[in-house]
């Protein structure tokens, strides 16, 4: 099996093809990049073509931060995303935990509870959700968006982290009790470092849709101080006439966070989603 393993054809095929998928997953990214840099009328001409002294200009970088608050969505967008996060993975693990490690009756009940977000999209209660903001008085706060993307993303880290917790060792668990941790040592010091790749798995397919939405920046926080970064670049968009420039450079400029995050778990979002499959 190691022989297999190590094997110099197998490594360069595996290298061939993590390059091959890179390179295909980040060309929209360079397209996109590649023209914020040129003028719109080579932008529709040649797309795929790099800017040069005749088509390379900053207006749409210049048109970005000359209109709208860019630097206040920026920071809106960024103050969601890591609160949602946070709290995902924090309420997300500790139900987890509860639902593996703890056997009480209606178990199975609660976890198939918990697993139903993941089966009913959220976007159906808007009317409903966009009521109870109204009263509870948290309309174009970012408060409301938050709350919304923890329950959002709630399910599906409850359903990944507790097929994870189950396979952490009940020995070692047992070793903490018998050495007097309490319940909340043992999750914080023993079980959340063994499930790391897991909640960076978790933190990256939730990350990206809620950076990257729309629908409830729209609804619920729409005033100029509370836009975020993705319905603050809806200002370029109009009906009859599009600021190209200004839409790609603002794109440009709203990717780099996310690639830096994705960088950052990266190697944890690969263990975790290879994890036990190969022995």
């Amino acid at each position: 099996m190691n022989k297999v393993r190590h094997n110099p054809l197998n490594i360069f095929a595996a290298h061939a093809a993590l390059l091959t998928y890179t390179v295909i997953a980040l060309f929209p990214v360079i397209v996109i990049l590649v023209n914020s840099f040129k003028t719109r009328r080579s932008i529709f001409r040649d797309p795929l073509a790099l800017p040069n002294t005749d088509t390379f200009t900053l207006i749409g970088y210049e048109t970005v931060l000359k209109q709208g608050d860019y630097f206040l969505y920026f920071q809106n967008s960024m103050i969601v995303t890591v609160a949602s996060l946070f709290f995902i993975l924090l309420f997300g693990s500790m139900a987890a935990f509860a639902l593996s490690e703890y056997r009480f009756k209606g178990n199975t009940l609660m976890a198939l509870y918990l697993a139903i977000g993941i089966m009913i999209p959220i976007r159906l209660g808007t009317i409903s959700i966009l009521q109870i903001m109204v009263a509870s008085g948290l309309v174009n706060t970012l408060t409301a968006l938050i709350l919304v993307y923890i329950a959002q993303g709630l399910p599906l880290a409850v359903f990944i982290l507790s097929e994870f917790m189950r396979q952490v060792s009940a020995d070692l668990k047992d070793a903490g009790r018998i050495d007097g941790l309490s319940e909340y040592r043992i999750f914080f010091v023993l079980v959340l470092p063994l499930v790391r790749p897991a909640m960076a798995t978790v933190a990256v397919f939730n990350m990206i849709p809620i950076w990257n939405d729309l629908w409830f920046p729209l609804i619920l926080a729409p005033g100029e101080a509370t836009k975020t970064l993705t319905l603050g670049s809806q200002i370029f968009i109009g009906q009859f006439v599009t600021d190209w420039n200004a839409v790609l450079s603002g794109l440009s400029m709203a990717i780099l966070p996310v690639m830096i995050l994705y960088v950052i778990f990266s190697r944890q979002l690969i263990r975790g989603i290879t994890s036990g499959a190969v022995k």
